[in-house]
């Protein structure tokens, strides 16, 4: 049987985001949700836009990915972006850890990524900024719905 201590590391999260929003809840998947948080077990963390959606009644509907790639997912999370103006590129942003330290990234998304009311990224230029316990920062242009507080555990 395998050490405890190292299946406890194994799933155990290291960190988890928290969706501020209504919006920023809905476009996480339910398997990867438990209430508005989800869990970081491993960085970096990948977030991206899930591009298999459908239209249903005019909602834009998710189709849950059934089984993962042969050459493994681009994304550790894959967010529905339901805006009529897309903020949430296909490969968006990840979270670094450095150190004693967390770097949020820009992976050349188009529309950025806000934080504490500054932009970083967009126009596919990509960035790095410090990213602290307890910040918040949005997915997307300024007044994008998707905010999610980083929590450190």
């Amino acid at each position: 049987m395998e050490n405890k201590k190292k299946i406890f590391e194994q799933v155990m999260p290291k960190a988890v985001l928290r969706a501020i929003t209504a919006e920023a809840a809905e476009a996480v998947p339910q398997t990867q949700r438990i209430g508005e948080l989800v869990a970081i077990r491993s960085f970096p963390f990948r977030i991206g836009r899930e591009s298999r959606i459908r239209r249903v009644d005019g909602r834009i509907e998710r189709i849950e990915r059934q089984k993962p790639e042969l050459r493994g997912p681009n994304n550790d999370l894959y967010l529905v972006d339901k805006g009529k103006l897309l903020n949430i590129s296909r490969e968006h942003l990840q979270i670094e850890k450095n150190g004693d330290g967390y770097k949020l990234v820009d992976r050349g998304s188009a529309c950025g990524i806000t934080i504490g009311g500054t932009s970083v990224g967009g126009a596919d230029s990509g960035a790095r900024i410090s990213l602290r316990d307890g910040d918040i920062f949005g997915i997307g242009t300024t007044g994008t719905p998707y905010l999610y507080a980083f929590i450190v555990l």
